[in-house]
């Protein structure tokens, strides 16, 4: 019977030494793609706040993941978020350009008022541009879109930035609202990302 205990304590020992040992950053995965649970952004520690899959129709388009600097759960809790943030897209299929700019309209138009839309107009028409340097976003490639306070909305593709920087806060929230809208370009990513999944 004391043999039995000195194994059990043994082992639940080994057991907690193993679970130290694991990296603290540990991915969540989505479609195959690993979102780390903590990067760093503008030398600040953010945390995936929700990561989910973009479909269309019966196709994987691609998965995304939210980071901030703290948890939230409600659009405007996220919207009026201090500090750096990111959104981290990782393609599933190809999509020509002009198709993925056109999506990025259309959630743009259909989740902000007309007053809103022409205030950030000049930034959006930058931020077409972007897509007119690209042919196709390939399977595999990944999109990041960050906003450092002071600095403005940075896109990159690959670790390579493109585009330029786009200063108003304005601009980087319409774009999260593409996802966190009244009405979101996927009704089940809305919730993933705000962390209900």
């Amino acid at each position: 019977m004391n043999r039995r205990n000195t194994i059990k304590s043994l082992m639940a020992a080994a057991f907690l030494a193993s679970s130290f040992s694991l990296p603290a950053f540990a991915a969540v995965e989505v479609a195959g793609v690993k979102f780390d649970d903590s990067i760093s952004v503008a030398g600040k520690e953010l945390k995936l706040n929700g990561a989910g899959l973009r479909t269309k129709v019966i196709f994987k388009v691609y998965a995304a993941g939210l980071y901030l600097t703290e948890k939230k759960t409600t659009v405007p809790d996220v919207l009026a978020t201090q500090g750096p943030r990111r959104v981290a897209i990782t393609m599933l299929r190809e999509v020509s350009s002009e198709d993925f700019g056109k999506a990025f309209m259309d959630g743009l138009n259909n989740n902000t008022d007309k007053n809103e839309r022409s205030k950030i107009l000049p930034q959006t028409m930058k931020f077409g541009e972007v897509f007119a340097q690209i042919q196709a976003l390939k399977k595999g490639d990944q999109m990041l879109l960050d906003w450092t306070p002071g600095e403005g909305t940075q896109c990159y593709l690959n670790g390579k930035k493109i585009g330029e920087l786009m200063p108003d806060v304005a601009f980087y929230n319409a774009v999260l609202r593409i996802w966190l809208g009244d009405h979101p370009v996927d009704s089940s990513l809305k919730p993933a990302l705000l962390g209900e999944k």
